[in-house]
C-alpha cells in the first residue's frame, strides 16, 4: 500500500504488482525515492480525472527516470478510483506522472497495439481516501502559463510513502 499525504487529507492506494509489474515497481520506486514529496496535483478535470506527480509547488517540472513500457494490455480498466500512468501521445512515454480516474473512462482503455489503441495503464486503485479525491476534484481551476485545468488552490502531495514500513 502507498499513502499519499496531501493538504486535503490522505489517499491510500493499492498497487497491482501482478497485472502491471513494471508500472507498479516504477511508481513504488518514485515513492521510495521521495520524488512525489512536495509535488502538485496540477490538473483537475471534473467528470474525468485528477493528475499529479510531475511539478513542484513552484510549478517547475521535475526531472524523471527513463520512460517505461506501457502495460495497458493487462486487462485492467480505467474505472472510478483506479490509478493510471499519464503519458504523451507516445504510448511508451510514461515516467512519473499519474492520474486517479474520477469517472469510468472506457476511452482510455487498451484496445489494440497501435498508437491510438494502446490506452493508459491502470496499475492500482484507491482503497481509502476517495473522499479526499472528491474534495480535490471540487477545487476551482484556472490556467497557469501553458497549462489549463490547474487548481486555483495548490493541492500538494506533502509526502508519499510505503505503508507499514517505518517512515524516514
Amino acid at each position: 500500500m502507498i499513502v499519499l499525504q496531501t493538504n486535503f487529507g490522505d489517499i491510500t492506494v493499492e498497487l497491482y504488482h501482478e497485472k502491471a509489474p513494471k508500472t507498479a515497481a516504477n511508481f513504488e520506486q518514485y515513492v521510495r525515492d521521495g520524488f512525489y514529496d512536495g509535488t502538485l496535483f496540477h490538473r483537475v478535470i471534473p467528470g474525468f480525472m485528477v493528475q499529479g506527480g510531475g511539478f513542484d509547488t513552484d510549478f517547475n517540472q521535475k526531472p524523471t527516470r527513463d520512460p517505461i513500457e506501457n502495460e495497458a494490455d493487462n486487462g485492467l480498466k480505467n474505472t472510478t478510483g483506479t490509478l493510471a500512468m499519464a503519458r504523451t501521445q507516445d504510448p511508451h512515454s510514461a515516467t512519473a506522472q499519474f492520474f486517479i480516474n474520477i469517472a469510468d473512462n472506457d476511452f482510455l482503455n487498451h484496445s489494440g497495439k497501435s498508437v491510438q489503441g494502446w490506452g493508459y495503464c491502470v496499475f492500482g486503485e484507491v482503497v481509502d481516501g476517495m473522499d479526499v479525491v472528491e474534495k480535490i476534484k471540487a477545487v476551482p481551476t484556472t490556467r497557469r502559463g501553458m497549462h489549463a485545468d490547474v487548481p486555483a488552490e495548490d493541492v500538494v502531495i506533502q509526502k508519499a510513502y510505503v505503508k507499514d514500513e517505518p517512515e524516514a
